[in-house]
């Protein structure tokens, strides 16, 4: 009797120990800590690395110094999590940074200084809240200053050639008056006049020492940070094929002059549309152009398949991974 007393009593134990382990177990899978763990084993956030040396258009950026590196990394993080934009900035460069390239080299520009339109504009023809217009962002009056033609009808801050050597000369004449390129780039973003008076209230030269207003104090570690992404985009977890980004449109040039141009005819007769034409030349801002000066334009018309995906399309569906823009 005392045996099987015994032996209920074990048992009874072990249903009761059984209880308690269906219990924990139970609790441990609750769906706050089910999800803590899929986090933990399938989510991965990771801190960018940030380079020991670094150069902007070839002059040193400090890096040994606590704030620039805290700074820089502010804007690594910022823009490499920010995978949208950033993502689309790699996808527009290799139409946009051919053209660019080439002016910048023409001009005698560092080839930094494209990071810097992408930062301005995400390399579009963007219209900024004060009236900052193109790929550029230039203010009507300094567009004006470097020779851009800004009307009702027309708005070469659009134009892509002709802004980027307005960029090109506003960029020199910077350089000529602050001695750097990062200096250069500050003005560029808070007006020279700005910079100057910042520059010789605190006694500095360089950008990397001037306490400034916050969007300035940013603008060039922002723009470091996308030559690093971009120059290296797997590096920060951008795996892009040569086939997903926008190449180049195969155009050709045509001239248009004389007064009351009408553009649905002007496309029509050049074997392209309306919305092609608008789309190729941003810088046409009306249907109508009445051109009393009786200038003469060049613009650009897709080539006769210029529109089809297929004929513009990165070589034979080109799959490589972008290493480097």
């Amino acid at each position: 009797m005392k045996k099987i007393s015994v032996i209920a009593l074990l048992m009874a134990s072990l249903a009761l120990a059984g209880e308690v382990f269906i219990f924990a177990t139970h609790k441990e899978r609750s769906p706050e800590e089910t999800h803590t763990r899929a986090i933990r084993s399938g989510y991965h956030v990771y801190a960018p690395p940030l380079p020991d040396t670094l150069t902007f258009c070839g002059e040193r950026v400090p890096m040994n110094i606590y704030y620039v590196r805290e700074s820089l990394d502010r804007e690594l993080v910022s823009n490499m999590y920010y995978q949208s934009n950033t993502l689309f900035c790699i996808k527009r460069a290799t139409r946009v940074f051919p053209t660019i390239e080439r002016i910048l080299r023409q001009e005698g520009v560092p080839l930094d200084m494209k990071y810097l339109c992408v930062i301005e504009s995400g390399l579009l023809n963007a219209t900024s809240p004060a009236g900052a217009q193109g790929y550029w962002q230039f203010m009507k009056t300094t567009g004006q200053h470097y020779g851009l033609e800004i009307t009702d009808e027309i708005d070469m801050r659009n134009d892509l050639e002709a802004s980027t050597r307005a960029a090109c000369r506003y960029l020199k004449d910077l350089k000529r008056r602050f001695g750097g390129w990062a200096e250069a780039a500050a003005a560029y973003n808070c007006g020279e006049n700005g910079l100057a008076k910042r520059l010789d209230r605190q006694m500095q030269r360089s950008y990397y020492d001037l306490y400034l207003n916050r969007e300035t104090q940013r603008y060039v570690y922002r723009i470091l940070a996308m030559k690093l992404i971009m120059s290296h985009p797997q590096d920060y977890g951008y795996h892009v094929r040569r086939c997903d980004t926008y190449p180049e449109l195969p155009c050709e040039k045509v001239k248009m002059q004389g007064q009351n141009i009408d553009l649905y005819q002007f496309a029509q007769s050049n074997g392209t549309s309306y919305k092609m034409l608008r789309t190729l030349n941003p810088w046409i801002t009306t249907d109508n152009l009445k051109n009393k000066a009786n200038k003469t334009y060049t613009v650009l018309v897709p080539t006769k398949k210029g529109t089809e995906y297929n004929t513009i399309v990165h070589g034979k569906r080109d799959a490589t991974m972008i290493e480097r823009l």
